[in-house]
């Protein structure tokens, strides 16, 4: 094949939604993914309010089987405390989510992209050819095969582990969080609940607190996704075994009406690392942006991260498409502005509230607390889906005022 105007590495959320705008806006786009669709990935399958836009706005089609809508969020603290909360009316966003296997997920929106004129290449690994810390091609190696291609400008969305960024000098800061992260599906006879599920306060068997905390999403088909997570902010974190925590979740901490043991396990669990808060730079070269996990986008609140990936995936597609109408490469460097001006104050109050909730303790006290207070849980839900209305904005402000206090004389990166 001739060498495609653009290519995007990585057909996961953001490098489908990255190449979708692209196309849209008239360009010729090709996308390669490693693997052959479907294929499973790691992750809770939640869709809060903001994936939900950015779908609706590619044309999703959420009548498929496969999606389970929800209405809103349940969290536990221990046995005792649990409150219902449903997603907040807002100006911009839906105020319902989801579930949907990302298997699923995945295989809809690159076909989305496919329809818009993306040419989808599977089974196909991108390597780059560097040349005096250059960019200045890809080699594409399917079935045995190897094609170099040398295209204007490649959006780069392989995923946290990005290794094709690292090749660029793509590195994370050690000194931003970083999570942990396991799951597994269970038959279920709530399989239709409309609430995602989280307990906040993990124990394991002998009641002693464990650092994270725990989710059950329902899939709608007889089946749910459970999982554990927690942050690098846990001092010992790297001596925690994920596998084990789960084990203990699903034996102490689900509630017991999800029906969850081994009877009703269907996958072993599989673990994952979250790269988080924008830890990974330089996002911008020359000739390529970075975008998605591989950007380290996940939400430090909540480690989501599917929305940011098709939020980052369409900021760079206009990027690119504008730097590419001006021939000027420099106007890329927006992207970053962008992201900074639109996420920056959140993911430093996220910083500093990962850092307060690094000890098990703190965790557990923020959580009893909370779920006794409605207005303030309600108010916590929507700073962590990153939910807050226009008018709102200057409380996150305050907000960032009293975390930052509260962690004094702990430095604020």
């Amino acid at each position: 094949m001739s060498s495609p105007s653009l290519l995007v590495v990585g057909g996961g959320p953001s490098g489908s939604a990255a190449a979708y705008w692209l196309a849209r806006a008239g360009h010729e786009v090709t996308l390669v993914e490693k693997k052959e669709y479907p294929r499973d990935k790691t992750c809770g399958d939640g869709l809060t309010p903001r994936a939900i836009l950015q779908l609706i706005d590619m044309g999703f089609d959420f009548d498929v089987p496969t999606f389970h809508r929800v209405t809103g969020l349940r969290s536990y603290a221990g046995d005792s405390l649990m409150i219902e909360m449903e997603w907040p009316k807002h100006s911009r966003f839906p105020d319902w989510g989801g579930v949907i296997r990302r298997r699923d997920l995945d295989q809809q929106v690159a076909a989305l992209a496919e329809k818009q004129g993306v040419q989808v290449r599977q089974k196909t690994e991108a390597k780059p050819v560097v040349a005096n810390g250059l960019l200045v091609g890809v080699d594409l190696v399917s079935g045995g095969e190897t094609e170099r291609v040398r295209p204007e400008m490649v959006v780069i969305a392989d995923g946290s582990l990005d290794r094709f960024g690292r090749q660029l000098g793509v590195t994370r800061r050690k000194d931003y969080p970083m999570g942990l992260a396991a799951r597994g599906y269970y038959r279920s006879p709530r399989s239709a609940d409309p609430f995602l599920e989280s307990q906040l306060d993990l124990r394991d068997d002998t009641g002693a607190t464990m650092p994270g905390y725990g989710w059950v999403f329902p899939l709608g088909d007889g089946t749910v996704n459970v999982g554990v997570g927690l942050l690098s902010t846990f001092k010992r974190w790297k001596h925690v075994n994920t596998t084990r925590m789960m084990n203990d979740y699903v034996r102490h901490g689900a509630p017991e009406y999800w029906d969850l043991g081994e009877h009703s396990q269907i996958t072993k669990p599989e673990g994952g690392k979250l790269t988080m808060s924008f830890s990974k730079g330089p996002l911008i070269g020359p000739n390529w942006v970075v975008i998605g996990d591989a950007a380290g986008s996940i939400n430090p609140w909540n480690g989501e991260g599917i929305s940011y990936a098709y939020e980052t995936g369409r900021l760079a597609a206009r990027y690119v498409s504008e730097a590419l109408a001006a021939d000027d490469p420099t106007l890329l460097y927006r992207y970053r502005q962008h992201l900074e001006d639109e996420y920056g104050l959140y993911h430093k109050m996220a910083r500093i509230f990962v850092k307060l909730i690094g000890n098990p303790s703190v965790m557990r006290t923020l959580a009893h607390v909370g779920l006794r207070n409605r207005p303030l849980m309600e108010w916590t839900l929507k700073v962590m889906a990153n939910l807050l209305d226009e008018d709102e904005k200057g409380i996150g402000e305050m907000a960032y005022d009293m975390l930052a206090a509260m962690v004094r004389p702990l430095p604020v990166k």
